[in-house]
């Protein structure tokens, strides 16, 4: 029973009607995660284009990710959740609206995923910053097995969904549906009780992000977490490219197919299986080590992909490589699955509530603004190098980033986890 996933979390009502909700949600967002690159492609038919999508989002995601967390130490937390969803919902119904009317222009597309990130990078470490105040220490770990596996299901029946609509309705429908989907997560958030900010500090501005970074700076694990995390999905996070890869050496029409959505799918496919199988967790106590290990993985298995990116055509059929790169992905999904879990715990356990919304908001930074780097370095690695030897190449880096980090940062990998951290819910 140790293996299978710990549910006790959703025992508590708030928690427990969030990851519902959310269900519905995260479905709805990953249908504008497989919209955005698709358009892009479309219009351009560059990989390079889709590439640069990780710059525009990567600016909005680094100022609002940390403004964000610092407001999620001053404001109630419940109130600053509702007004980013319903500016996420308001943005989704104008991708739809230009979608819509056809307007094709690559740039006002590269300015509304620059808006919706801002509102993402706000929301994200607010709603990871309530959790410790919802739930007692000790259930974390499941928590956010539990957040995680939600999340990568969305990831699969979304762009599957997506890869099914896309041909019939077109891509205006995912940005529509991804709007309407946002009002089960604000009918959850409306519910929390509210949640105040525990510290003194009333105003958010550059001198509380100073202090955030400041604290930040005394606490090594932390730091060593986001550097892992950094080499991992910089290098490692080929998703730039697969419309590319879909389209070009899987066969799939131009404006999108299965192969589409089998490939953003397979990643979270091994997560949710990776979810389903996260018992375990909470019994880690060398969380360090194991983030580690897990990352080197994530490396062996992109450079599985890469390979089977390559030997398509030449060496396997169409459908044998499709499979072998979605072994990987999946197998890369499950153990990225592990690593995520526990360097969210690690974050909400260390930090003091009073920091907790400013780190969160540098964790939300690194977490999600490193696969848009990696976007980019992708998108021209591939016009240079190819797709095959671009992902191969980049997990290969992955495996000698966790190679020096074990060298470089032996706290990190001593680093054991006290046994009973509690908080008091709200």
């Amino acid at each position: 029973m140790k293996l299978l996933a710990d549910v006790a979390p959703l025992r508590h009502t708030d928690f427990r009607r969030l990851w519902v909700t959310n269900i519905v949600t995260v479905v709805g967002a990953q249908l504008s995660v497989v919209a955005v690159p698709q358009q892009l492609f479309e219009i351009t038919h560059s990989s390079g284009y889709v590439g640069l999508a990780g710059l525009f989002g990567l600016v909005p995601l680094i100022v609002f990710g940390l403004w964000g967390g610092a407001l999620a130490d001053v404001m109630d937390r419940r109130k600053l959740l509702l007004i980013t969803s319903f500016g996420t919902g308001a943005t989704a119904l104008a991708f739809w609206a230009q979608a819509a009317a056809g307007v094709d222009n690559v740039w006002l597309v590269f300015g509304l995923f620059a808006v919706q990130q801002a509102f993402f990078a706000v929301n994200q470490p607010t709603r990871s910053a309530i959790f410790p105040r919802l739930l007692p220490g000790e259930l974390l770990p499941a928590a956010n097995s539990l957040n995680s596996t939600v999340f990568q299901f969305g990831a699969i029946a979304g762009p599957l969904l997506a890869g099914t609509l896309i041909p019939v309705a077109g891509l205006s429908t995912l940005y529509l549906l991804d709007a309407v989907a946002l009002l089960a997560t604000l009918w959850a958030v409306w519910r929390l009780p509210p949640i105040p900010p525990t510290g003194a500090v009333r105003r958010a501005g550059l001198r509380t992000v100073v202090e955030g970074f400041a604290y930040l700076a005394t606490q090594r694990i932390l730091l060593a977490s986001f550097a892992v995390d950094i080499v991992a999905m910089v290098f490692g996070m080929p998703r730039a490219l697969f419309p590319q890869i879909a389209h070009e050496t899987f066969g799939d029409p131009v404006d999108g197919g299965s192969a589409l959505g089998l490939l953003f799918a397979a990643l979270s496919a091994g997560a949710v299986a990776g979810g389903i199988c996260s018992g375990w967790l909470s019994h880690v106590r060398r969380q360090g080590l194991a983030v580690v290990v897990c990352i080197a993985l994530w490396g062996v298995s992109m450079v599985g992909f890469g390979v089977a990116v390559g030997l398509t055509g030449a060496h396997l059929s169409r459908s044998l490589g499709l499979w072998i790169a979605l072994g990987c992905l999946a197998f890369g999904g499950a153990v990225d699955m592990f690593s995520a879990a526990l360097r969210s715990t690690m974050l909400q356990q260390v930090a003091t509530d009073e920091m907790r919304g400013r780190l969160q908001g540098v964790f939300i930074v690194v977490v999600a603004g490193g696969p848009r780097i990696g976007d980019v370095a992708h998108g021209f690695a591939a016009a240079a190098l190819g797709t095959a030897l671009a992902s191969a190449g980049g997990g290969g880096l992955v495996v000698v980033g966790m190679l020096v980090a074990a060298v470089v940062f032996p706290a990190f990998m001593r680093y054991r986890v006290p046994r009973a951290q509690s908080e008091l819910p709200v």
